[in-house]
C-alpha cells in the first residue's frame, strides 16, 4: 500500500481507529499537566486550559473508542478476543471512562465555582495516565511499532 493514497489510507478497515485515537490521548494527558501546573502556580489560565483539553479529550474518545471496536468487527470479523488484544480492548475501554470521569470532576468543579480540587481528582488522573500509557503501549505492540 502507497502511504500517500490517501483512498487507500481512508478507506482501510482499520486505519480510522490507528488515526483518531493520538487526539485524545494527546488532549487528555496535556490537560493533567495544565492541571498539576494550575494547581502549582495558582493561576486560572492554566485551570481553563486543562478543563477544555479534558472536554475535548472525553469528546473525542468516544469516536476513538467506537472506531477500535469496528476494528475489531471488521478485522477479525467479530470473533472472541483472548490474550493482548483483550487486554487492550478492557484498558480501552477503561480509558474512556476515566477520561470522561476526571473530565466530570473538572466540569463539577467549573459548575459549583469552587477553587480547589476534589480529593479524589489527583488519583483519578493519576490512574487514568497510567492506564491511557498502558493501553497506547499495548496498541503499538498490536501495531508493530512497540515489540514485546
Amino acid at each position: 500500500m502507497n502511504p500517500w493514497d490517501l483512498r487507500s489510507a481512508l478507506l482501510a478497515r482499520h486505519a480510522q481507529h490507528v488515526v483518531l485515537i493520538h487526539l485524545p490521548i494527546a488532549l487528555c494527558l496535556t490537560g493533567v499537566i495544565f492541571d498539576v501546573a494550575a494547581a502549582w502556580t495558582r493561576r486560572a489560565e492554566f485551570s481553563a486550559v486543562a478543563y477544555w483539553n479534558l472536554t475535548v479529550a472525553a469528546l473525542a474518545a468516544i469516536p476513538s473508542a467506537l472506531t477500535g471496536l469496528l476494528a475489531w468487527q471488521f478485522e477479525l470479523e467479530g470473533r472472541t478476543l483472548k490474550g493482548i488484544l483483550l487486554l487492550h480492548l478492557l484498558l480501552g475501554c477503561t480509558s474512556v471512562l476515566v477520561i470522561i470521569a476526571v473530565w466530570y470532576t473538572h466540569f463539577r468543579q467549573r459548575q459549583r465555582g469552587e477553587a480547589s480540587a476534589s480529593r479524589y481528582r489527583w488519583p483519578l488522573e493519576l490512574a487514568g495516565v497510567l492506564v491511557i500509557t498502558l493501553t497506547g503501549y499495548l496498541g503499538g505492540i498490536l501495531s508493530g511499532v512497540n515489540h514485546p
